[in-house]
C-alpha cells in the first residue's frame, strides 16, 4: 500500500492556535507513516513545516474574493493531483469554498475542522459558514461548538459525521519543571514585577470580547488588592483600544498595581510568575487554549462558566468558574485562587497537571485526528 497523503488547507501560517495545530497534525501524519501537505498563503510557520519534513504549497486560499476562487481552485486541484493527495482537510471557510469542490471533483475524501464560533442569525453568513459542513467528516473543537452547529444548522444531518476533538497543549513545553530560573527572571524583569507581591495574569489578544474591562472592574471591587495584575498582550493593541484600557485603569485607581505589557515570547516562563491566570472572556470561548496551558503549568485558572472553558476546567479542582459577565463573581473566584495555601496550591497544581495529561495533550488531539483519517482511507 502506498504512503497516504493528507493535505491540510488553511488561510495562512501565522502564530495562532489553528496554525500551530496544523503543524502538530502534520508532524503526527508523518510519524504515522503518511505524507503531510499544507496549502496556505504562507507565513511564519513555513520553516517549522520544512523542519518536520512536510510539504508546503503557497496559494492564495485565504482570499474571500469570489471572483478569484475559480482560478485558485484550479491551482489547488493541480496541487492535489501533483502530490497524490488522498484526503483534504480544510480548517477555515474560504479554503473550504475553494478546496472542497476541487476535492469532490477528484473523488477525494474530505474533512473540516470548525475552530470558531459558528452561530449566526444572518442568512448569508449561515450560507457561507455551512460550506464547512459539506465535508465527509467534521471535527468540532469543543462540545460548545458542536452544540452551536446542531442548533443553527439543523438541516444538516450530522449524526454520524461529527466528532469533538478538544485542542491539545504541548505538555513538554508547558511544564513547570522544564522552565529554568533564568527564563523566569528575564520575564520578571521585562514585566517590572515586584518581588513581594502575588501576580494575577491575563494573557490574551487585545480585543474587547476577551474581557479586559470586566476584569479591571472586578479587581476594583476586591477589598484586598495586595497583588500585581499583568495584562499580557494589551500593549500590542491598536492605539484606541490601548488608550481605552489605560484610561479605565486610571479611572478605577489601579495604576500602581496594573502592568500593561506586550505579549510574551516565552509563555511558560510568564506563567511561572503567575499565582493566578485569568481568562475572563465575556463571549464564550470556542475552546480556550490559555486554560489548558495554565493548568499544564500547574497554575489555578479563573474563567467564566461558559463556552469551552467549562469543558477543560473542573470548578474548585483544577480552576475556578465564575458566573458569566458577573464582576462580583469573578472577583470572588480570583480571591479564592489567591487564598490557596501552599499545600492546597501544590495539590491544585498536581491535579490540574494530571487532568491535562489525561485529556488535553497534543498527542491525544493528534491521535484522534489520525484515527479519523484512517477511517476515511478505508
Amino acid at each position: 500500500m502506498r504512503q497516504p497523503v493528507i493535505a491540510q488547507i488553511l488561510p495562512a501560517l501565522h502564530l495562532g492556535g489553528v496554525e500551530r495545530g496544523t503543524v502538530e497534525v502534520a508532524k503526527a501524519i508523518i510519524a504515522a507513516g503518511g505524507k503531510a501537505v499544507v496549502i496556505s498563503n504562507g507565513g511564519h510557520l513555513e520553516s517549522q513545516l520544512q523542519r518536520i519534513g512536510a510539504t508546503h504549497v503557497k496559494l492564495p486560499v485565504h482570499s474571500k474574493n469570489i471572483l478569484k476562487w475559480g482560478r485558485v481552485r484550479r491551482d489547488v486541484r493541480r496541487a492535489l493531483v501533483e502530490h497524490g493527495v488522498d484526503i483534504v482537510h480544510v480548517r477555515s471557510r474560504a479554503p473550504a469554498w475553494i478546496a472542497l469542490p476541487a476535492a469532490k471533483a477528484l473523488g477525494l475524501a474530505t474533512i473540516s475542522t470548525i475552530h470558531g464560533k459558528f452561530g449566526t442569525t444572518s442568512f448569508l453568513k449561515r450560507f457561507y459558514n455551512g460550506k464547512m459542513l459539506r465535508a465527509d467528516h467534521v471535527i468540532a473543537i469543543s462540545d460548545f461548538i458542536k452544540d452551536q452547529i446542531e442548533t443553527h444548522f439543523r438541516k444538516f444531518d450530522m449524526t454520524d459525521k461529527m466528532t469533538v476533538i478538544h485542542r491539545g497543549v504541548d505538555d513538554g513545553y508547558f511544564d513547570a519543571s522544564a522552565v529554568k530560573q533564568g527564563r523566569t527572571i528575564n520575564e520578571a524583569v521585562r514585566l517590572a514585577l515586584p518581588d513581594d507581591k502575588a501576580v494575577v495574569m491575563m494573557p490574551a489578544r487585545p480585543t474587547a470580547w476577551k474581557g479586559h474591562e470586566v476584569l479591571l472592574r472586578a479587581i476594583a471591587k476586591m477589598p484586598s488588592r495586595d497583588f500585581t495584575l499583568v495584562l499580557l498582550g494589551i500593549a500590542d493593541a491598536n492605539q484606541k483600544f490601548y488608550n481605552h484600557i489605560d484610561e479605565l485603569v486610571r479611572k478605577l485607581g489601579l495604576e500602581s498595581m496594573v502592568r500593561l505589557a506586550r505579549a510574551s515570547s516565552d509563555m511558560p516562563a510568564s506563567m511561572m510568575l503567575a499565582d493566578v491566570v485569568v481568562m475572563p472572556s465575556i463571549e464564550p470561548e470556542p475552546f480556550g487554549r490559555v486554560a489548558i496551558e495554565a493548568q499544564a503549568m500547574g497554575r489555578p485558572v479563573v474563567a467564566f462558566d461558559h463556552g469551552g472553558a467549562c469543558e477543560s476546567i473542573t470548578d474548585g479542582v483544577t480552576g475556578f468558574l465564575a458566573t458569566p459577565k458577573d464582576e462580583a463573581s469573578l472577583a470572588k473566584k480570583i480571591q479564592q485562587a489567591l487564598d490557596l495555601g501552599p499545600r492546597q496550591r501544590k495539590k491544585f497544581a498536581q491535579t490540574a497537571r494530571e487532568h491535562i495529561e489525561e485529556s488535553f495533550t497534543i498527542e491525544t488531539m493528534c491521535a484522534k485526528t489520525i484515527a479519523i483519517y484512517q477511517t476515511l482511507l478505508k
